[in-house]
């Protein structure tokens, strides 16, 4: 009688490292498809400075990618970043900030678009969408204190 209950302990051990094994590897695939390698591009246009953007490829990039084009009134945050509440959720990845460059565009939780226009480094957790190829004059462009910004398709 012994016999079951140890049986049964090993079965969900086995289930249970299955499980996590299989959470690793799609942990494991997000991460590794967050590269600049694919040839997925943005335009974002803030008034009548237009930037290239390159689009990391995963999950949540090619959510946000299949309801391009939209403009949206982005807000002011903290004097280096715009955000704008998108109304349907995301699939995310967050990962700690830490060094954001001018020009990182992010996914706060699993609705907020994020565009940085200044270098900083932050605790908070954001999932990666990619980044402006050459931000110059950002910072510019988002001068104000609420902007609209479009991104389309490239």
């Amino acid at each position: 009688m012994k016999i079951i209950p140890i049986l049964l302990m090993h079965l969900y051990c086995i289930q249970l490292f299955v499980c996590c094994k299989n959470n690793e590897i799609e942990q494991t695939n997000y991460t590794n498809n967050l590269s600049s390698t694919g040839t997925t591009k943005m335009k974002i246009a803030i008034g009548s400075a237009v930037f290239a953007a390159t689009l990391y490829e995963n999950p949540t990039t090619k959510e946000l990618i299949a309801q391009l084009p939209f403009t949206l009134d982005m807000t002011e945050l903290n004097g280096n970043e715009k955000y704008y509440d998108l109304p349907n959720a995301f699939p995310t990845n967050p990962k700690a900030g830490g060094n954001i460059k001018a020009g990182d565009l992010m996914l706060y939780e699993n609705n907020v678009l994020v565009l940085f226009y200044k270098d900083f480094n932050t605790s908070y957790h954001y999932t990666k969408l990619g980044y402006i190829d050459h931000p110059n004059g950002l910072a510019a462009a988002l001068a104000s204190e609420n902007v609209t910004v479009k991104f389309e398709k490239q």
